[in-house]
């Protein structure tokens, strides 16, 4: 019979999976909600409860080493697997369940390799940074570059070749011979970073929250040009596999050899050293000179220098046992948790935020914190009054991390799930590890929608900022976005810090917002699952926002044709990369009463509501068609020739498919060139799209 405490735990180990499984999807998405040293905690309290409830293994959540494979990226095998490295954790438990200095698990895992090879004499090791970026894997063929290829989920990468010779990350050529696969880790240099970023703010646009996200956003662009002036480079570090050379015997001459042959890499940095003590050392106190580093790193790697120990030593399914990495713990403040507050957001999500005493934390003072999702808070068990400790995930984001419990009040409860949104006190629903406001007409909701329909990625609304979104609420009753489009200048000038002049500018900006189309209104709505590149295609495929409510209506109908033709069982339907779950998700909330109510306001205060194409000039040869672009054209970028089919009335597509009308090849087409071919679609060149352009 199970036991209540079983019960508990087995919900508790639940939860965590749910936890665990979100955050993964955030850190592969480029926006990771926290530090990598509080999903370690997380990780690890899943596995110390699966091991005292006895979960068999293929029952348990995998730890995937990397980033998932993206859409319309070829994949390709690694010749070695590229695993992850197991870590010395600062939250480790002995099997006593009392806590492991860091240097009691280096000299354990030290001991266990000495054992492993029978005892040498001698095992030095090499230590080494650990770059804060994104890890590759390179194959040259005769000095030459021929392929770039991320870790993917360690056995298997997105081929990123052509993303990586844009940007000139790595070298075209090194001075070798024969074939040879060498490893490294992309990254963005701050300075670099810091410049990308000054271009954007003063373009209007949004920062790039870190280097690191950054840098695997810029790789995954399906369109890459331009990014050749970000700056993004490379330390290479490792050859795993090599035919027709002799290479060195140790890590440390591996990394001689690949400075002389023509690479990047941190000779100055690393240190080969024989102790585990000495190893801790030179590990710890080199967190005093990262600020002095023009590139980001998050903790040093230590290695077995001697090669031919490598093949010796088995590892896991996870991580090799001849290497562990050594991570840098986050600045932590302690402070006071004065009280807990919920944030609604605009998809109407609740989140409990700490409010805190404020305390300096990284060069900031915080006041405060994250606490992510209920589940979370409750794990941690935080509370009102307790004394708790404050750091930055991926020093960007305060959250907090954990409670001093002998300092905990005796008056102190649990703070409770809300049962009701704290703004309109609708009854709240339970979605994975979430609890959301039902009401589209929430108050909160609709501040926060607001402010991201008049953004620059939707509406694009001038003079609209959060602070006039936050007035126009407030004073003019707004509540929906066609509202915004009935304002008056008059209405405006009552505003504080606006005047005749600033009034004037938003409404002159609200008429120029009316005609952006129908994609552009599709993103200001923020439905879940509908991002850009989706509203672009929607809107295109449906033509209006009429033919795309009735479709809607005829897909939560259960219109079996209607759901097919969008999202099959099998194959991909007319809007690409949507999914069943994803449609279902889409049409249910574009079928709702709410948003048919913004639709119809929005057609009543005369904004377009049908699909803006771009079209100049019809040309015959190029109306109606599907193009696909591949590769390096000889002298138009891609995205280019892109927007010359579509002002010619054509249509551009990510992925080849027997839809396809033409797939305009260039130097290094790849994948696509193969699919089209094997679908027997028509390949044309760059003079040949000329052709039919009538630019030739």
């Amino acid at each position: 019979m199970t036991s209540p405490a079983d019960l508990s735990e087995r919900a508790e180990l639940g939860q965590l999976a749910a936890q665990i499984a979100y955050h993964e999807k955030a850190y592969r998405s480029g926006a990771p909600e926290i530090s990598d040293g509080a999903f370690d905690d997380l990780f690890d309290r899943y596995v110390q409860l699966a091991n005292a409830l006895e979960i068999p293994p293929h029952e348990r959540i995998d730890r995937a080493p990397g980033a998932e494979h993206t859409d319309g990226f070829v994949q390709v095998p690694h010749r070695v697997p590229m695993l992850s490295l197991d870590k010395l954790s600062p939250n480790r438990r002995d099997s006593k369940g009392e806590p492991m200095p860091l240097l009691d698990q280096l000299v354990n895992w030290y001991t266990r390799r000495h054992k492993d090879l029978g005892d040498p004499a001698t095992l030095p090791l090499l230590v080494e940074p650990k770059i804060d970026g994104i890890s590759v894997s390179l194959l040259y063929v005769e000095g030459q570059l021929s392929r770039a290829v991320t870790r993917g989920d360690g056995k298997r990468g997105d081929d990123i070749t052509l993303q990586v010779r844009q940007a000139g990350a790595v070298p075209e050529e090194l001075s070798i011979g024969g074939s040879v696969e060498i490893r490294g880790e992309l990254y963005w240099p701050v300075d670099k970073f810091e410049t990308y970023n000054e271009r954007l703010e003063a373009a209007g646009e949004k920062r790039i929250t870190n280097p690191r996200n950054g840098c695997a956003g810029l790789m995954k662009r399906k369109e890459p040009e331009g990014i050749e002036h970000a700056g993004v480079t490379s330390f290479l570090y490792q050859v795993p596999w090599a035919e027709g050379i002799e290479l060195p015997a140790t890590q440390s001459g591996i990394l001689r050899w690949l400075s002389d042959a023509g690479a990047r890499v941190y000779l100055d940095e690393m240190r080969v050293l024989d102790s585990a003590e000495a190893v801790l050392e030179f590990c710890e106190g080199y967190s005093e000179r990262r600020g002095q580093l023009d590139y980001e790193i998050d903790g040093m790697v230590i290695k077995i220098d001697e090669l031919r120990y490598h093949d010796m030593l088995e590892g896991t399914g996870h991580h090799p046992h001849w290497a562990i990495a050594f991570k840098f713990p986050p600045e932590r403040k302690p402070t006071k948790l004065l009280a807990i507050t919920v944030q609604v957001g605009k998809s109407g999500k609740l989140t409990p935020v700490a409010e805190l005493e404020p305390v300096g934390l990284a060069g900031t003072t915080v006041s405060r914190a994250s606490l992510h999702n209920f589940v979370e808070l409750e794990r941690k068990d935080v509370r009102v009054g307790d004394s708790v400790f404050v750091e930055k995930a991926g020093e960007i984001i305060p959250q907090v991390v954990g409670v001093e419990l002998s300092q905990r009040p005796a008056d102190a409860r649990p703070f409770p799930r809300p049962s009701s949104c704290p703004t309109c006190d609708s009854a709240t629903v339970s979605e994975e590890i979430f609890l959301y406001c039902p009401n589209p007409a929430c108050p909160d909701q609709v501040r926060e929608r607001l402010k991201h329909f008049a953004g620059r990625a939707a509406m694009d609304i001038d003079g609209l900022g959060s602070s006039t979104v936050e007035q126009v609420v407030e004073h003019l009753g707004v509540r929906s976005p066609d509202q915004l489009f009935r304002l008056s200048a008059t209405d405006l000038e009552g505003l504080e810090r606006m005047g005749k002049k600033s009034a004037d500018n938003l409404i002159a900006g609200l008429e120029r917002a009316k005609g952006r189309g129908l994609s552009r209104v599709l993103v200001g709505m923020a439905i879940r699952h509908l991002g850009k590149t989706m509203s672009e295609d929607i809107a295109a495929h449906f033509g209006s926002a009429a033919k795309l409510l009735d479709f809607a209506a005829r897909y939560m109908g259960g219109d079996s044709e209607a759901i097919d033709s969008v999202a099959p069982e099998k194959g991909s339907g007319a809007i690409e990369g949507m999914a069943r779950k994803t449609a279902d998700s889409i049409f249910a909330e574009l079928d709702s009463d709410a948003v048919r109510s913004v639709f119809a306001g929005l057609d009543g205060a005369g904004v377009k509501l049908d699909a803006v194409i771009v079209t100049t000039k019809s040309v015959e040869a190029i109306a109606g068609k599907t193009f696909v672009l591949t590769g390096t054209l000889p002298t138009l970028k891609r995205s280019a020739a892109g927007e010359m089919v579509k002002r010619a009335g054509g249509k551009v597509s990510g992925s080849v498919s027997k839809k396809t009308d033409y797939v305009v090849a260039g130097e290094s087409a790849g994948s696509k060139l193969a699919k089209a071919e094997k679908l027997g679609v028509t390949v044309i060149d760059e003079a040949q799209l000329l052709a039919l352009l009538g630019e030739a």
